[in-house]
């Protein structure tokens, strides 16, 4: 995998596109047609006009073409050299791999931050959470995924291994995008919520072993939920016989 970029490590779900933050053109281009294949805007197979991002974005194609360039390692857009870019389908394979990464290495961070004691860290997640449990509660689920991204972004970043997070993130990113196309993934909020908890008050006790069985715990059931997402996405699928 391609050295991870800046650019991408550093940007959230939840960030406006034109937060300060944005470091170029190409991260506000990523993050732009990022946000329409999670959210199915750009369905699985939709052609995309490298003119029509730049026009609507008022950048060159040089920045649109870096961007597409990550989303193809990011497993979300196919490049089709002389035939354009498409969105990628949703391939099981491919998910799988993500939650197998999102498994080996968030266990393993959380284990790590957890012996830190870093109030800082602490304060961040706290302040996350509380801001999933409103999400919650006014029944916003695109806000409340929003912040489940960016929880376990901030805890990946906070391991200090950019690389490191930069490959977690980016698997994220790939398998939420079932999430538009079967209810069972939604279903999950609430229980999402609680396991959240534990995960923070695991990192507080500075319980090492604790934090990680608690995100080995939450990752597995996800990983149910997607075999499940799968399962729906395939039955809803026409028959090609």
């Amino acid at each position: 995998m391609a050295t991870p970029k800046t650019v991408r490590d550093d940007i959230g779900w939840s960030t406006d596109l034109d937060d300060s933050s944005e470091k170029s053109k190409a991260g506000r281009v990523y993050r732009h047609l990022r946000r329409l294949i999670r959210e199915a805007k750009l369905p699985p197979g939709a052609h995309i006009q490298k003119d029509a991002v730049a026009a609507d974005l008022g950048v060159s194609l040089a920045p649109v073409s870096q961007a597409l360039g990550w989303l193809a390692e990011d497993m979300l857009v196919d490049i089709r050299p002389r035939h354009g870019s498409f969105v990628a389908p949703i391939r099981a394979h491919d998910l799988r791999e993500c939650m197998f990464m999102r498994l080996a290495l968030e266990v393993e961070a959380v284990r790590l931050v957890a012996a830190r004691g870093d109030r800082q860290l602490l304060d961040s997640l706290e302040q996350n959470f509380e801001q999933q449990r409103r999400a919650l509660r006014d029944g916003d689920l695109f806000r409340f995924y929003d912040l489940d991204a960016d929880f376990h972004g901030i805890l990946m970043m906070a391991t200090n291994y950019r690389r490191v997070a930069h490959i977690s993130i980016a698997a994220r990113v790939a398998v939420d995008r079932p999430r538009q196309f079967a209810q069972v993934m939604n279903e999950r909020a609430e229980s999402t919520l609680s396991e959240h908890r534990r995960i923070v008050d695991a990192i507080a006790l500075g319980d090492t072993e604790f934090a990680a069985a608690a995100m080995r715990s939450h990752l597995k059931l996800a990983s149910q939920s997607l075999e499940m997402a799968l399962a729906q996405i395939k039955a809803a699928e026409p028959d090609r016989g």
